[in-house]
C-alpha cells in the first residue's frame, strides 16, 4: 500500500505529460485526479490504521560507495502517516478544483495550445516528489525528494511563462532556495563525516555522542551537534520561507492559485518544519541551534504579520499569512514540543489551503482581478464561497471557547504553540511576538474578508455585474477542507497535545512515569507540571526511551509539553483576547469608519510605506547582492571575457599568427641555394652544441 501512495503520482505525471495525446486531454485530468483521490483514501487508512510503531519498506537498493550504502526505503511512523495526509489530502483537492479552474484560462489559446496536461503532470510530480521526502529513510532520499520540490515549484510558478513577473518569481525562487540548500547539503556531508552514515537511525543514535564532540569549521571550532543542527535548519529556512530566506514566497503567487494552494500553503512550505521534526533526536541535542530556531521563528510570525496589515493583493496577504503560521511552527520546534509544531501544521493545512482555494474562487469569478481595493459586496454573489473563507478566517484567526478544548482547528493549535512558547522561554521575547502576531492575523484575516464580501462595490462595475460562484467541481474542495478547518483540532488535540503519555502513545514514544525509575526521574524541575499534573488527577509522565524511538524524541529535561498545560490562564486567554482585539479593530476601520484606513495610511505615512514595501528586504537585497554580483557580472563578461579571452585569441588569430605566417612565407624563396645555406647553417649549430656539451644529455 506505501508503495501505491508512493508512485501512484508518478505514474499519473509521466502518462499525462508524454501520453495524453493518446488518452486526450481530459484523460490526462482524470487520470491524474482519480490516481490522487486513491492516493488519499490509501494515505487516511494507513494514519487512522498506524499504531505509532516505526515500520520500514525496502523499495531497491540505491546508492552504494565505498561505505556509504543507502537505500531506497519508505520509514512510516507517526510523522510521515500525518504527511502523507496532509500532502495527498491537500493534492487531490488541488486536483479537483484545478479542473474547473483551469478549464480556460486567459493566458493560453485552447485552439492553439494544451495547456492541462501540463499543468496537472506538474502537479502530480510535486506530490510525488513531496511523498519522497517525507517517506525517506535517510538524507540522501529526501534530499532527492527536496530538490524535486524545488524543481516542481519553479514549473509551477513560472507556468504562466509569457508572463515576464512568473519568470522572475519562479527564477527568485528557485535561487533563494538553492542558498538554503547549500546548508542543508552541508549539513548532510558533515553527518557523514561524523557518524559515517546518512540513514536516520544510525544518525539518530550518535546525537549524544556528537553533542560533547568539537568541529572545526571556518577556522572556528563548534560543537557537533549544534553546528550540524543549524546547517540542517538553513535547509528549513529556505524552503520554509523563514525571515532573510522569506522574500520568494510573496512573489510565488504569480503562479495559478491551486499551485498557490498546493504548494506555498499546505505541502512544499512545510518541508522545513517537517524536517526540524524529524530531526528531533539531534535537535535535542543543540540547544544552541534552538535558540536560534525559536527566535527565527518568532521574528518571522511578527514580520509577516505586519506586512499582511497593508497589502492589496488577496493572494499577497494569505501568503503573508502563511509565512507568519510557518513561524509559529518553527517556535512550538524550537521549545522542543514537536507534536504541538506538527498539530499546528496539520490543522494549517485544512484552513490555508481553503482561504487559498476561496480566494482563486472569487479571482476566477471576477474576471482574475485580485486588488481587494475593487473587490466590496461579493458574499451575494459568492455565498458558498463566502462561507467557506468565513470558516477558514475564524480558524486561522483562533476563535474557540477560552479555557476548552471546544474551538476551530488554529484556536486550538495556535494556542498549544503560544501556551508552549511560555513554558518554553519562561514568557520570553517569543511568547509576545506571537501574541502580538495573532492580533495582526485578526486584523489583516478580517479586513480581508470586510473588504471583499462586505460594503459597497468597488472597481470595475462591468466585473461586478458579471461576477459568478464558482462551479461545484471547485466548491466541492471547499466544503471537504471546511470539515478539517472545524473539527481537526478538537478531534485530534489529545493526540497532539494531551498529557504527554497520550502523545507519547500517539507517537510511538517510549515513556515512564516521573519518579518511577532512575531515566524518568532526573528529567528536569517538574515541580510546577507534577503538582498541575496532580490536579487534573493524572500521572506526570516524561518522555523515555533513547533517541530515534518513536517519531519525535525529547531529551531529559525537556518537559515542556507538560509544563505548557500548568501556564497561568492569562496566558491561555491571550490569543483570544488578541483576536478580538483585532477584530474589533477591523470592524472600526472598514465596517463603521470606512475613512478610517486612508487617515491613518496618511498620519502614518512612513510606517505605512515600511509595512507596504514589506520593511524594504528587497531593496536591501538589491543593493547588497544583485547590483554588486551584475557589476561583476558585468566586468568579467566585457574585462574578461571581452578584453582578455577574446582579445587575446584575436590578437592571436590575427596579430600573432599572421606575423609568423609572413616570416615563414619569406623563408620559402624557391631557390636551392637557400635551402643548403639553411641547412649548412642547422649542420654547424648541430655540430657545435655537441662540441660543447660532449654529446651528453
Amino acid at each position: 500500500m506505501e508503495t501505491i501512495i508512493l508512485f501512484a503520482p508518478l505514474v499519473g505525471a509521466i502518462i499525462a505529460g508524454f501520453g495524453w495525446r493518446l488518452i486526450g486531454d481530459k484523460g490526462a485530468q482524470w487520470l491524474t485526479t482519480g490516481l490522487l483521490l486513491l492516493v488519499c483514501i490509501l494515505s487516511w487508512i494507513v494514519f487512522l490504521g498506524h499504531d505509532g510503531e516505526t515500520r520500514y519498506v525496502h523499495v531497491l537498493d540505491w546508492i552504494q560507495s565505498g561505505t556509504l550504502d543507502t537505500a531506497w526505503a519508505i520509514r512510516l511512523d507517526r510523522l510521515t502517516a500525518i504527511m502523507l495526509i496532509v500532502v495527498t489530502t491537500v493534492s487531490a483537492l488541488v486536483h479537483l478544483y484545478s479542473m474547473g479552474y483551469m478549464a480556460h484560462d486567459e493566458n493560453f489559446d485552447d485552439e492553439k495550445e494544451s495547456y492541462r496536461p501540463r499543468f496537472f503532470a506538474y502537479l502530480s510530480f510535486f506530490t510525488f516528489a513531496m511523498l519522497m521526502l517525507v517517506t525517506a529513510d535517510n538524507l540522501a532520499q529526501m534530499f532527492f525528494g527536496w530538490e524535486g520540490v524545488g524543481l516542481a515549484s519553479y514549473l509551477l510558478i513560472g507556468f504562466y511563462y509569457r508572463k515576464p513577473s512568473a519568470n522572475a518569481a519562479a527564477m527568485k525562487a528557485f535561487i533563494v532556495n538553492r542558498v538554503g540548500d547549500f546548508g542543508f547539503a552541508l549539513g548532510i556531508a558533515a553527518l557523514f563525516f561524523l557518524t559515517d552514515s546518512i540513514r536516520f537511525d544510525e544518525i539518530f543514535a550518535a546525537a549524544p555522542e556528537l553533542a560533547e564532540t568539537q568541529l572545526t569549521f571556518l577556522w572556528t571550532d563548534w560543537n557537533a551537534a549544534n553546528l550540524v543542527a543549524f546547517l540542517l535548519f538553513v535547509g528549513a529556512m529556505g524552503k520554509s520561507a523563514q525571515l532573510f530566506l522569506h522574500t520568494w514566497l510573496p512573489d510565488a503567487m504569480e503562479g495559478p492559485t491551486p499551485v498557490s494552494a498546493l504548494i506555498h500553503a499546505a505541502t512544499m512550505v512545510t518541508a522545513g518544519v517537517f524536517l526540524v521534526c524529524r530531526m528531533s533526536p539531534l535537535m535535542e541535542y543543540a540547544p544552541g541551534a534552538l535558540e536560534i530556531v525559536t527566535v527565527i521563528g518568532a521574528a518571522t510570525a511578527f514580520f509577516a504579520a505586519t506586512v499582511g496589515l497593508v497589502q492589496n493583493d488577496i493572494k499577497r496577504v494569505i501568503a503573508y499569512s502563511t509565512c507568519s503560521q510557518l513561524g509559529y511552527m518553527f517556535v512550538a520546534a524550537g521549545v522542543g514540543v514537536y507534536s504541538v509544531a506538527m498539530f499546528h501544521l496539520f490543522t494549517h493545512a485544512f484552513f490555508k489551503a481553503m482561504l487559498f482555494l476561496g480566494a482563486g474562487s472569487v479571482i476566477h469569478g471576477m474576471h482574475h482581478e485580485q486588488d481587494m481595493r475593487n473587490y466590496g459586496g461579493l458574499r451575494k454573489k459568492f455565498p458558498y464561497t463566502f462561507w467557506a473563507m468565513l470558516i477558514g478566517t475564524l480558524a486561522i484567526t483562533g476563535v474557540g471557547i477560552p479555557l476548552t478544548t471546544i474551538g476551530f482547528a488554529g484556536f486550538l493549535s495556535k494556542d498549544a504553540i503560544i501556551e508552549s512558547a511560555y513554558a518554553g522561554t519562561a514568557g520570553g521575547f517569543a511568547f509576545w511576538a506571537l501574541v502580538v502576531a495573532a492580533l495582526f492575523t485578526s486584523f489583516y484575516s478580517w479586513r480581508l474578508m470586510f473588504l471583499t464580501f462586505f460594503g459597497e462595490p468597488r472597481g470595475d462595475r462591468h466585473t461586478h455585474e458579471h461576477a459568478h460562484e464558482s462551479p461545484p467541481v471547485m466548491l466541492v474542495p471547499l466544503g471537504v477542507l471546511a470539515l478539517g478547518a472545524v473539527f481537526s483540532g478538537m478531534v485530534w488535540y489529545n493526540s497532539f497535545f494531551g498529557h504527554t503519555d497520550t502523545v507519547a502513545k500517539f507517537f510511538g514514544v517510549p515513556y515512564a512515569e516521573a519518579g518511577a525509575q532512575g531515566a524518568a526521574a532526573d528529567h528536569g524541575d517538574e515541580a510546577g507540571a507534577t503538582e498541575a499534573a496532580a490536579k487534573d488527577g493524572k500521572h506526570h509522565y516524561v518522555f523515555a526511551g533513547a533517541p530515534g524511538e518513536g517519531a519525535i524524541h525529547a531529551a531529559p529535561g525537556n518537559d515542556v509539553l507538560t509544563e505548557a498545560h500548568a501556564v497561568p490562564k492569562w496566558v491561555k486567554i491571550s490569543p483570544f483576547v488578541a483576536m478580538l482585539i483585532g477584530l474589533v479593530t477591523a470592524l472600526w476601520f472598514y465596517i463603521w469608519d470606512p475613512s478610517m484606513p486612508r487617515r491613518v495610511a496618511e498620519t502614518q505615512r512612513p510606517l505605512y510605506l515600511f509595512l507596504l514595501n514589506k520593511w524594504y528586504f528587497d531593496e536591501i537585497y538589491d543593493f547588497i547582492f544583485v547590483r554588486p554580483v551584475k557589476w561583476l557580472a558585468g566586468a568579467l563578461w566585457k574585462r574578461g571575457d571581452g578584453t582578455v579571452i577574446d582579445g587575446t585569441i584575436n590578437g592571436v588569430a590575427m596579430g600573432i599568427v599572421p606575423f609568423f605566417t609572413r616570416l615563414a612565407g619569406r623563408a620559402q624563396s624557391g631557390y636551392i641555394f637557400t635551402y643548403a645555406f639553411a641547412m649548412v647553417i642547422g649542420i654547424a649549430v648541430l655540430v657545435t652544441w655537441m662540441a660543447l656539451t660532449g654529446g651528453a644529455e
